[in-house]
């Protein structure tokens, strides 16, 4: 899995990191809200790991919650400050947080707590997504559009799926490229076939081109179920 800590303090983010690198996941480490952002225009983090008070200001860890949340960052988001009074853990839980751990504390529990995030997630992966008249089955890989059952392969439900679940983001080729096909040198053009294919077989309105890039082209709420 991919993970994102955006933490100012190297001493504590040194041998999380290490820890988590030992769990088999992929990280990237940001010490500041401009570093996180970078991050996350390259990374697609499954976790968030944020800390509050950043150098930006005490209250940077929660406006960057809120902030990737209104951008369509679908996934988990795991507060960890030294702030712990109810009303800080009810404005991060409420402002985008799925988890809210307070410093100090076990590293134990902090790898805990990231399985369990994590394990959620999967256990989301195994329902239906739906985004107005597109309904996705991502356990059984099947799709229907305006209530007709449509038939993908596996590389195009991949894609449909990227775009589904992040709704708000537009992606370009190389990143397509990488994240689902990961094979170097490959030539843009097989992502243009893709989207070419799924237009053809949902309609020409489902993939958006955004400059170089895609995104999905429907104007509807995302619901899981």
């Amino acid at each position: 899995m991919n993970l994102l800590l955006v933490e100012d303090e190297a001493a504590i983010a040194r041998p999380l990191l290490r820890a988590l690198e030992a769990e088999g996941h992929r990280l990237r480490w940001a010490e500041d809200v401009q570093g996180a952002r970078g991050a996350l225009e390259d990374f697609e983090p499954d976790l968030l790991i944020l800390d509050i008070m950043l150098p930006d200001s005490e209250d940077a860890g929660f406006l960057l919650a809120e902030e990737v949340r209104r951008s369509g960052f679908a996934g988990r988001v795991l507060f960890m400050t030294a702030r712990g009074t109810l009303e800080d853990r009810v404005r991060g839980l409420d402002g985008g947080g799925d988890d809210y751990l307070v410093k100090p504390f076990a590293l134990l529990e902090l790898l805990a707590r990231v399985r369990a995030l994590l394990r959620r997630d999967s256990e989301v992966k195994t329902r239906k997504v739906v985004y107005g008249p597109l309904e996705l089955d991502l356990s059984g890989q099947q799709v229907r559009y305006a209530g007709r059952q449509v038939d993908l392969s596996p590389r195009e439900f991949a894609l449909l799926e990227r775009l589904i679940l992040h709704p708000s983001r537009v992606w370009t080729g190389e990143e397509l490229l990488e994240r689902i096909w990961g094979e170097e040198g490959a030539a843009l053009s097989v992502v243009k076939a893709y989207v070419h294919h799924l237009r053809q077989k949902l309609g020409p309105e489902v993939v958006k081109t955004v400059g170089r890039g895609y995104t999905l082209g429907l104007a509807a709420g995302l619901e899981r179920s």
